[in-house]
């Protein structure tokens, strides 16, 4: 029924079109008519600032719409660091319709029983205080969606992203801009690194960007005009911050150190003893999560508390890392490389607007939301942003819609990242809630931290501050020693039951969202509403815990997947792909 409800009121929202309608000038041209049509002003139809996931993915959605674009990066090269790695159902099946992206991420992942667990221990080769599989049958059965989830590095997702651009005759220019010619009509199918936008000016015809870059020493400019502006740069965004757009919500939940490193040793002992995918370490000399991206390449990421001013990320040279390390891991390792280490804040908030200066400035990504790392929804969000974006700006520029169509993506986008942040907060929380089991409660050592930094601690000398804050936190540690935490020890019994009834019960950190990942739906946007669902203006609140998908037929939500079966050859078939129910 929900499929008749949709065509009618199509065919009344198509005949009674309005000024506000963002497909009032909607035309009887078929969207591959769209994909050919190559009259454009001027200047530079859509330029993207970042060329992290999103700003690729939008790149490559624009291009293959023969939207003409460019990108500028200001790195100068693309990071080697591993960074985000979940890739869940609904981006995979983006990937899906991008020339075999997803199969060839599901070829070059790791298998999925190297990372199918979380594992909580005293150390890599001591006890294990419990693990939890987030992969249940349903998942390899592939029923409510073509493709399952995976688990692979950013680094290398956008090796394959820039693989499929230089397809597209997308290439990539080195940060002096010598092969760059400084007409801003030649910008178009390039990816210009070394360059950081410095001003946006808005004008009548769209937008001028200014954009500095060294060349031979010198710091140089160069002006790029375009109609629309996309920022995808990521947390700290410089457009969002030169426009002027604040972020709402939770600020520094937490500081940590990411040390990125290598290790075969401790990959092969993994793949044999307990492979697995987070490994949530306590120990009395050390705390972290290590982060296995890879096992047969031994490549890690080690997530440390950190807590400055006390503590400096100068402190944590390479020799001290090793040691950390070692601790974590239980005993020496030969082969340890440490390849980078930096500092990263943990921020719950969402921006004010996703769309500013009249429609023409864009804002995707982290950009427009960052999350606590807890589920993986900061770059899976952020590539549905730039899904939900391309076709739109598509109809825009080939004037089949009204740029009125533009604020159709901030009232979808912008209540599916407000939803996540708030998921994925709960899920951060349900984190917290193993160590705080076994006698090191966080919001304990947030409110030691605090004084220290606020309170009386605060007139101590730096070095006193430093001692103190650490004095406090190897006693915490201590809760942790092997007299204490074991079942012969009444407090520690009791500390065990405890961590074993959060892993029964499912109420530590979670992986997968099925329910929010496929059944997310928009309530207002490009879509025609039913009227008569009653239900339409109620979000479900997330329990934070993992609930089965349910496939709906409504507008705004994504069309159920259905494998269809052809009965006899015809030339004449016609694909329904999981895609959003409009």
């Amino acid at each position: 029924m929900g499929l008749f409800r949709f065509l009618r009121g199509l065919k009344g929202f198509l005949r009674t079109r309005t000024k506000t309608n963002p497909f009032e000038n909607i035309s009887r041209r078929t969207f591959s008519e769209v994909q050919t049509k190559k009259k454009y002003d001027e200047i530079l139809p859509v330029l993207i600032v970042g060329a992290g996931p999103v700003g690729l993915v939008l790149s490559i959605l624009l291009t293959r719409l023969g939207v003409k674009c460019a990108v500028l990066e200001k790195s100068r090269a693309f990071s080697q660091h591993p960074q985000a790695h979940f890739i869940n159902n609904r981006t995979m099946e983006i990937f899906r319709k991008m020339d075999g992206l997803a199969e060839e991420i599901q070829r070059l992942q790791p298998p999925v029983d190297l990372w199918r667990k979380f594992i909580y221990c005293t150390s890599l080769s001591g006890s294990i205080l419990g693990s939890v599989d987030h992969m249940q049958p349903q998942d390899f059965e592939r029923v409510v969606s073509p493709v399952s989830v995976a688990h692979f590095s950013q680094y290398k997702l956008i090796r394959l992203l820039l693989k499929q651009l230089e397809n597209l005759n997308v290439h990539v220019y080195n940060c002096d801009g010598s092969q760059v010619p400084n007409h801003s009509t030649m910008e178009e199918s390039k990816i210009l690194m070394g360059h950081e936008c410095i001003s946006i000016n808005p004008t009548t015809d769209g937008i001028i960007v200014d954009a500095a870059f060294f060349k031979e020493g010198k710091v140089m400019k160069r002006s790029i005009q375009c109609r629309i502006l996309v920022g995808s740069d990521g947390a700290g965004s410089t457009v969002r911050k030169l426009i002027d757009i604040d972020m709402k919500g939770e600020r520094d939940l937490q500081k940590l150190v990411s040390v990125h490193f290598s290790s075969k040793d401790l990959g092969e002992y993994l793949l044999c003893q307990r492979p697995g995918m987070l490994f949530f370490i306590f120990n009395p000399e050390a705390i972290g999560v290590l982060v296995a991206h890879d096992l047969n390449q031994g490549e890690f990421v080690l997530q440390i508390p950190f807590y400055p001013p006390q503590q400096k990320i100068e402190d944590y040279s390479s020799k001290v890392c090793e040691e950390l390390i070692f601790k974590l891991v239980g005993k020496k390792l030969e082969d340890v490389n440490v390849i980078d280490v930096k500092p990263w804040v943990m921020h719950a908030e969402v921006a004010e607007k996703f769309v500013s200066c009249n429609n023409r400035v864009i804002l995707a990504g982290d950009s427009a939301h960052r999350f606590p790392p807890a589920g993986g929804f900061g770059m899976n969000t952020g590539i549905q942003d730039a899904h939900n974006l391309a076709w739109k700006i598509a109809f825009l520029l080939n004037n089949i819609a009204s740029p009125s169509i533009l604020q159709t993506y901030e009232m979808e986008r912008k209540p599916i990242a407000t939803f996540n942040t708030k998921l994925s907060v709960e899920n951060f929380k349900a984190a917290m809630s193993v160590p705080a089991a076994l006698g090191l409660d966080p919001a304990v050592a947030n409110s030691v931290y605090r004084v220290i930094n606020s309170g009386v601690g605060s007139i101590l000398p730096s070095g006193l501050q430093k001692a103190v804050l650490e004095g406090i936190f190897a006693m915490g540690r201590a809760q942790l020693s092997q007299p204490l935490l074991n079942e012969n020890n009444p407090l520690g019994s009791a500390r065990l039951s405890k961590l074993r009834s959060i892993f029964d019960e499912g109420k530590s950190l979670q992986l997968q969202f099925p329910a929010e990942d496929l059944g997310f739906r928009y309530l207002e946007g490009a879509l025609v509403p039913d009227i008569s669902d009653k239900a339409r203006d109620k979000i479900e609140a997330s329990s934070g815990r993992r609930r089965d998908y349910v496939p709906s037929s409504e507008p705004g939500s994504r069309l159920p997947h259905i494998d269809l079966r052809v009965l006899k050859a015809s030339s004449n078939i016609v694909y329904i792909g999981s895609d959003m129910w409009r």
